[in-house]
């Protein structure tokens, strides 16, 4: 190959896939912060963020993006995490709200989550049948990022990934 550039980075890095929800990329939910390509000696730099402080997943994440990366023929990669400004959901690409929803799993509603008060608990709508008549059963699910709820008209659970 010739010289690798920035924008050869990112189509690499567009097939690398969140361990967690596999129908998203890094780059759908926005953890991946800087890309730089340096030439002499050529290096690429990746500069990645947590979507919580000491998430599992950044370690298989910086594997996938090793394996990628070396698959075509970049020996000389730095990947730092970068832990401030943290992540929030508002970094997730529109696109990956959207398959986050055809995944099962509801996205975040920052429109929504902003207009809370103190108390009030966040409309959640099911993103199997749209209905906003949903109820909380956990705080948290499978993983930090997400809470359980349950639909109550088409009676699913379902997870939804949390503003933050």
């Amino acid at each position: 190959m010739g010289k690798v550039t920035k924008e050869h980075v990112y189509e690499w890095l567009a097939q690398v896939t969140d361990p967690e929800v596999p129908a998203l990329t890094i780059l759908d939910l926005g953890v991946v912060r800087d890309v730089s390509v340096q030439d002499d000696p050529q290096q690429v730099r990746i500069v990645i963020t947590p979507t919580y402080s000491g998430c599992p997943a950044m370690d298989v994440i910086s594997l996938g993006i090793r394996m990628a990366l070396a698959s075509r023929g970049i020996g000389n990669l730095v990947i730092e995490q970068q832990l401030s400004p943290p992540w929030t959901t508002d970094w997730m690409t529109e696109e990956g709200k959207r398959k986050l929803k055809e995944y099962g799993i509801a996205p975040p509603n920052r429109k929504a989550f902003a207009s809370l008060g103190l108390f009030e608990e966040e409309p959640v709508q099911c993103p199997r049948c749209a209905s906003a008549d949903t109820e909380l059963v956990s705080q948290f699910g499978p993983t930090s990022c997400k809470a359980l709820y349950k639909c109550l008209s088409c009676k699913e659970p379902f997870e939804y990934f949390k503003c933050h």
